[in-house]
């Protein structure tokens, strides 16, 4: 059984990019789906494409590289199930001078830091990226 399913999603991203692998498969959800639509807006990813499995569905990320380094040098998990962590407009990080992301949870949506600054709203923080 699995707690955390966004800690496991960014894991395998983790994983997939540090062994070299074109992409990674994630079980489907659709708040999976929306972290992989802000990383490609982002351009942390090529892209992100729903499948079919004859299950759940996959959401398969397309890892971007640089000269043969991943893109996404660190991704992690901020608020866990067992201490989340909640943040004002005011309070939301600037991660590595603004070169990389954090991913909020609020009441407009899954929002990136710069988003939910231009909304004006606050909400969970869910990862950063660099």
């Amino acid at each position: 059984m699995m707690t955390d399913p966004i800690a496991d999603m960014l894991t395998r991203i983790r994983n997939a990019s540090g062994a070299g692998h074109r992409w990674a498969d994630i079980p489907l959800s659709k708040l999976k789906v929306e972290i992989a639509r802000l990383l490609k807006e982002n351009a942390f990813i090529y892209d992100y494409k729903v499948l079919s499995d004859g299950r759940h569905g996959l959401v398969r990320v397309y890892l971007k590289y640089y000269e043969g380094r991943p893109i996404i040098r660190r991704i992690e998990r901020v608020s866990r199930p067992g201490r989340r962590r909640y943040v004002g407009v005011g309070d939301i990080p600037r991660v590595r001078s603004g070169l990389g992301m954090a991913m909020l949870s609020t009441s407009k949506g899954l929002l990136s830091d710069r988003g939910a600054r231009e909304a004006q709203v606050g909400g969970e923080l869910l990862a950063i990226v660099w």
